[in-house]
């Protein structure tokens, strides 16, 4: 199979819009979301990964801290709110674990921020940006990328809301579970080729 190298906004336009139809599971504190979320990533063998910072739109002022980290896997994705969770230990493990291969885009300026929080060895990580390349795709973007590997239009629309929002809305949550479940998808389509 082979793949085209670059894609017009129009032809996005006209494809179908990713769905993300699995849970959405939100965690804040060390509680029961949490300890099932890890012991649910800790079986897996390959995860979409992903982060989500608050904008500035302010010149020169110094960038927001990392306000989420989204893990999903086929089925579920799990949102991690950071500022008031942290970077737990058993969070660092999943991403330190070369057997749980964790697959996003521009993946080493996500786990610089992540890094902020917490020391790990990050280990397992694939790049897409990096690995669609090898397919012949020139195109860098999650958006591009998987309107050209699964023939879907991902919605950027929640792009630049406010993640540090107490409540997150129903929009938000769904756009951050697609951004890390589609580099999943992305990833196996890829590896099955």
């Amino acid at each position: 199979m082979s793949f085209l190298p670059h894609i017009a906004t129009e032809q996005i336009e006209q494809l179908p819009l990713a769905d993300f139809k699995g849970n959405i599971i939100v965690v804040e504190n060390l509680g029961k979301e949490y300890r099932d979320a890890v012991e649910a990533l800790n079986k897996e063998k390959v995860i979409g990964f992903d982060t989500e910072t608050k904008p500035c739109f302010v010149a020169k002022a110094p960038k927001n801290r990392m306000a989420l980290l989204q893990l999903s896997t086929e089925s579920a994705a799990y949102i991690f709110r950071l500022q008031p969770l942290g970077l737990p230990e058993e969070l660092c493990s999943i991403l330190s674990n070369p057997a749980i291969i964790k697959v996003g885009a521009a993946v080493r300026d996500d786990i610089h921020g992540l890094n902020t929080y917490a020391k790990f060895n990050a280990s397992g990580f694939a790049d897409l940006q990096i690995l669609a390349e090898k397919f012949g795709i020139q195109e860098k973007s999650v958006r591009k990328m998987s309107a050209i590997i699964l023939g879907i239009r991902v919605s950027k629309s929640q792009q630049l809301s406010n993640w540090e929002s107490s409540r997150l809305s129903e929009a938000q949550l769904k756009y951050a579970a697609i951004d890390a479940w589609v580099c999943r998808e992305m990833y196996i389509k890829l590896m099955s080729v």
